[in-house]
């Protein structure tokens, strides 16, 4: 078996989504609710309290500039903790991928189903911060509505990446190191607090590496009523990350039940 070969797309995939959706739905609204406090602190946080000091930014309120920033980190926050802690209990402790391969299920069609279903699933996450900023008055309409494609397309691409470290994880330990020396350098680096124009020349050429700058870059003027400048740009490096994220964890995860 050739384990770098691409991923095979089967409609089996999706059998694994739904079965993933029935699980969830159970706790769906305790789910949604977990990934939207931390943004909606954040927002609200360092939206009132320093945006009280920094006045306005870009021509808005600093309020307007972090909701964008906290609407892509709830994206990549639900992720990514489905494809690693929610999939490597499915993967290694339940035992559940291994149970599922004994019906007409490939290795290949479980990994894509779990990209798919995480990118799903952050969906919802996005589509439930949407909803809060429009009670709040922070979302333009209709441009706002361009923005759940982004949602599922970001979502692939941070399920991609966290999909890539579960297939090499042994334990829960590694998923810390992630967040640690991966994901809060990136909401840093990424123009979720402060403009990219702000940081030295190397980080603002590291940044353009950086999905989550993608997904800021797209959602503020969404937001805010225009179409992004880079838009092509933008939908062109999520689409790499999500892709290559998806293939490097289905040969790394077939390796691993090779071995």
């Amino acid at each position: 078996m050739n384990v770098f070969a691409p991923p095979v797309f089967s409609r089996r995939a999706w059998r694994l989504v739904t079965r993933n959706f029935l699980v969830w739905r159970k706790l769906m609204v305790s789910s949604i609710v977990t990934h939207l406090i931390e943004p909606i602190v954040f927002m609200l946080g360092f939206g009132l309290g320093i945006g009280g000091l920094v006045g306005e930014i870009n021509g808005g309120s600093y309020l307007q500039f972090v909701a964008a920033g906290m609407t892509g980190y709830a994206v990549m926050n639900s992720a990514s903790f489905e494809a690693l802690y929610s999939a490597f209990t499915r993967m290694h402790v339940q035992r559940t991928w291994a149970a599922i391969l004994h019906a007409p299920m490939l290795l290949d069609d479980v990994v894509t189903g779990e990209w798919l279903w995480a990118g799903i699933k952050s969906t919802f996450a996005g589509v439930a911060m949407l909803v809060v900023l429009s009670i709040i008055g922070l979302a333009a309409y209709p441009t706002s509505l361009l923005l759940l494609p982004v949602f599922l397309l970001s979502g692939l691409a941070f399920a991609g990446l966290a999909l890539v470290v579960n297939a090499l994880a042994r334990g829960y330990e590694l998923f810390s190191f992630y967040f640690t020396l991966f994901i809060t350098p990136m909401l840093l680096l990424s123009g979720a607090f402060f403009p990219i124009e702000t940081l030295p020349t190397p980080l603002r050429i590291l940044s353009l590496f950086l999905p989550l700058r993608h997904v800021v870059d797209m959602a503020r003027p969404l937001l805010n009523g225009e179409l992004p400048p880079s838009m092509l740009l933008n939908i062109t490096v999520l689409a790499i990350v999500a892709i290559s994220g998806l293939w490097i964890a289905n040969a790394l995860t077939k390796r691993r039940f090779l071995s």
